[in-house]
């Protein structure tokens, strides 16, 4: 079989370990094909690329629309597709998807796959929103294939018309690249030493109930509802709040949610942390109270660490957990938050079922070779 050259597409190399992780490496020995990323130069990008088995191509993408960027982009992806003879264009994200799929068919290359990883206006409005819907349906049209990364997505782009309805495709039950369980997000790898060092440097003590979230603290991901909860669960319960990951300018959480956070003794804020694994065994109970996502896919990471997941119904997120099996879906409002995190807090077995029962759905369907065999069978690369 003729081995391929894969070029993927990107706009920032935060990402590189959320989307692929050691993916390369695996397709390359199952295939021998060659991957190339393509991404807005970082060192990271530069860092990466032997431990995760990629070629780097260096080539500014812009997340914000910036038309002469864009162009000149597109640009020196065609000429990178033309002088290299890349087989196969996968593109990431709304603007990664659009340059990306633009460059593959002006190339006319006949296997060009859009990821499509969320909808990113599904909480916009006006002028924003058409500009953001016109994207998507741009990258759906230019691309043979559009993965959806979850039930959720492909619904709503089939509502909105985003692609026709041939092109669209799901992996297994969702995600793009599924969970490292076995290593990463497997409780049992880490030392009751490592735990303990790390709950003491917090400040939390083995008796404390500790509500856990983990990722960017900002609006959409439902921080201000959480933070409105925890002002009553912090009066009745001897409980902490630990919160794992950057406050955001964009999008940003209220400034009484901001000053609660960096006021509180009881709520613990780490900032950004290059590997929050560990930051899950400290937690007895995990929630993202999001009003929109792709796939959350943070939710598979603490079901895969043996936790309960508390979890709104936002787009993508149906098939995050199985309800009252692995976790308990709530709205978007305090209350709804507030009576989860008590029926947790007052039953201890009830915490140990749902998270058991989570790892063993996530190394069923999320384990993350289950993923990329899919990726090899369906996608072609």
């Amino acid at each position: 079989m003729k081995t391929k050259k894969v070029l993927h597409i990107i706009t920032i190399s935060f990402v590189i370990k959320h989307f692929f992780g050691n993916q390369f490496n695996y397709l390359t020995s199952k295939t021998g094909n060659r991957y190339y990323l393509a991404c807005t130069p970082s060192e990271e990008l530069a860092l990466w690329q032997n431990d995760y088995d990629y070629y780097q191509v260096p080539i500014e993408i812009t997340r914000s629309i910036s038309p002469f960027k864009d162009i000149i982009a597109i640009y020196q992806l065609i000429k990178f597709i033309k002088k290299e003879k890349v087989d196969v264009v996968v593109a990431h994200t709304p603007k990664g998807g659009l340059v990306g799929m633009i460059a593959a068919f002006a190339c006319n290359k006949h296997n060009r796959i859009y990821f499509r990883h969320g909808i990113a206006y599904e909480t916009s409005k006006g002028l924003k929103r058409t500009l953001l819907k016109n994207i998507e349906r741009i990258s759906g049209y230019l691309a043979t294939k559009v993965v959806n990364v979850s039930k959720g997505v492909e619904s709503f782009a089939i509502k909105d018309e985003l692609n026709p309805l041939h092109k669209n495709l799901i992996l297994k039950k969702g995600t793009c690249n599924g969970i490292d369980a076995k290593e990463r997000f497997n409780p049992g790898k880490y030392s009751e030493k490592d735990v303990n060092q790390l709950r003491s440097s917090l400040g939390i003590t083995p008796e404390d109930f500790v509500i856990g979230y983990v990722g960017r603290l900002v609006h959409d991901k439902g921080i201000d509802e959480l933070l409105e909860a925890w002002q009553k669960l912090r009066i009745n319960h001897n409980v902490k709040l630990l919160l794992v990951g950057p406050f955001e300018d964009k999008d940003s959480v209220s400034d009484l949610t901001k000053k609660r956070i960096l006021s509180d003794p009881k709520v613990i804020f780490t900032d950004y942390v290059p590997d929050s694994a560990l930051y899950f065994r400290l937690m007895n109970v995990f929630v993202l109270a999001t009003y929109r996502e792709g796939f959350p896919t943070v939710s598979l990471e603490a079901s895969s660490m043996e936790l309960p997941v508390i979890i709104t119904r936002a787009t993508g997120c149906e098939e995050a957990i199985i309800e009252n099996e692995t976790g308990i879906f709530v709205k978007n409002n305090a209350e709804s938050i507030e009576n989860a995190i008590n029926k947790y807090f007052l039953d201890d077995s009830l915490c140990e079922k749902h998270g058991t029962l989570g790892r063993e759905f996530v190394l069923e369907y999320f384990e993350q070779s289950i993923i990329w065999d899919t990726i090899h069978n369906e996608l072609g690369y």
